[in-house]
């Protein structure tokens, strides 16, 4: 994984309430294998007409969002199947956070196993980001890991709050099984007392 300690990005509005996994990435993707590039398939059905013609309305089609890292969405994005591949299209396309009031908690514990931070922030202070990006397409905003702060585009700083080893896997670039092997040694010597007290 990259290591995520403070990016400077712009943000793709997505003024919608319960975006769901199937919106993210559509079922008809679930059977490709992870070697796909799956940002490919990141709101399929949202950017592309049934002839495959792009959709204009949709943002990510617009000129100063396609190199947006950071998606800035309603309550309860992520909410519906547990699919890991939402989180892999997103991560694929080059997002590296996604800022919403709320978050389906599978979604959410995906991000964060595979290097996507999401940040729950309240939702007046989303409205603030989203009326931003909407308003000049192409704003960016600062994420700060270390600090565990955002700053808006107009300086507007918000604090969030994250489990202390997520924060620690993501600052490091590292998953789960790299932070289980920094603990190797601590992990011999219970073996060896368990050994002893045996």
């Amino acid at each position: 994984m990259k290591a995520f300690t403070r990016i400077d990005a712009v943000m793709l509005p997505i003024a919608r309430v319960n975006v769901d996994t199937d919106q993210i990435t559509p079922a008809r993707y679930l059977q490709k294998p992870r070697s796909d590039n799956f940002g490919d398939y990141l709101f399929r059905d949202l950017r592309y007409a049934k002839d495959g013609r792009e959709v204009t309305e949709f943002p990510l089609n617009r000129a100063p969002y396609r190199a947006a890292q950071v998606v800035v969405a309603l309550d309860n994005f992520g909410c519906g199947s547990s699919r890991e591949h939402a989180v892999w299209a997103l991560a694929d396309y080059g997002m590296r956070a996604v800022i919403a009031p709320s978050f389906g908690d599978i979604f959410h514990s995906n991000s964060l196993k595979n290097g996507l931070l999401p940040i729950a922030l309240p939702v007046a202070a989303v409205q603030s980001l989203l009326d931003a990006a909407q308003a000049k397409p192409g704003a960016s905003v600062v994420i700060d890991l270390e600090e565990r702060k955002v700053t808006s585009p107009d300086g507007v700083t918000y604090a969030f709050d994250i489990d202390p080893r997520s924060r620690e896997c993501l600052l490091k670039g590292i998953d789960e099984i790299d932070y289980t092997l920094t603990q190797i040694d601590a992990i011999r010597a219970f073996e060896q007392r368990i050994a002893r007290q045996a």
